[in-house]
């Protein structure tokens, strides 16, 4: 969900107001999910690499995601959107942590729309913490080496619950795909946009979702 801070340099704002608009757009991408057949979403909100930020713009964006899930809870809840939250949790603080938690648990019945949330995440980061998971498993004797492969490592990642992504979309412009899901795009779809995440609306989500169901998905083989 790029962008944010770029569309609010535009109108002369601060960047944590275009944080604050993107969050706002969330909430109506997550509701076109259901009419657009999509069962799966998870949203970009801060990277591993984001702590290089300004102290400020971090703090502000703490306190956004805190709000974000006092505020949208209920209604997350009552449109049947399940939450959950990948990433590292170790160097969030106490309070959000534990708000994520209680969210978690609130729409855990909910099968409408599985919503992820990656927060403090980075694919590298996710692989390195699975790998040490899955050695202390070789270590005390519960895996033998010869049977680790892919399918094994993949229990131990974040996502481990979830299905690999049909299709990543990166807004703003940018053509890179900045440490998210390594492990699970390796056949992913993508498409890029050049509209800021503030400005993304569902018909564009739309847009794009309708170009990607008419590609032509081989997965190795040869297409017909």
């Amino acid at each position: 969900m790029d962008g944010n801070g770029r569309w609010a340099q535009q109108r002369n704002r601060p960047r944590l107001f275009g944080h604050q608009a993107g969050a706002r757009r969330v909430r109506e991408i997550v509701n076109a999910c259901p009419d657009l057949g999509i069962k799966y979403l998870t949203i970009f909100a801060f990277s591993t690499e984001n702590w290089k930020r300004t102290q400020a713009e971090v703090s502000g964006l703490m306190m956004l995601f805190r709000r974000y899930i006092q505020k949208e809870s209920q209604a997350l809840l009552r449109e049947g959107v399940r939450v959950r939250f990948i990433g590292d949790r170790d160097r969030l603080e106490a309070k959000l942590v534990r708000l994520m938690d209680e969210l978690e648990t609130l729409t855990a019945g909910n099968d409408r729309v599985h919503l992820t949330i990656a927060l403090n995440y980075g694919g590298r980061d996710e692989v390195a913490r699975a790998t040490r998971r899955l050695a202390h498993e070789v270590a005390a004797g519960h895996i033998r080496p010869e049977d680790v492969d892919a399918e094994t490592l993949a229990r131990f990642l974040d996502t481990c619950v979830l299905p690999d992504p049909d299709l990543v979309i990166r807004t703003s412009g940018e053509a890179r795909i900045s440490n998210f899901l390594l492990w699970q795009s390796a056949y992913a779809e993508y498409e890029f946009t050049p509209v800021l995440w503030p400005d993304f609306t569902a018909e564009i989500f739309g847009e794009i979702v309708g170009r990607f169901s008419q590609r032509e998905r081989r997965f190795g083989a040869i297409g017909h």
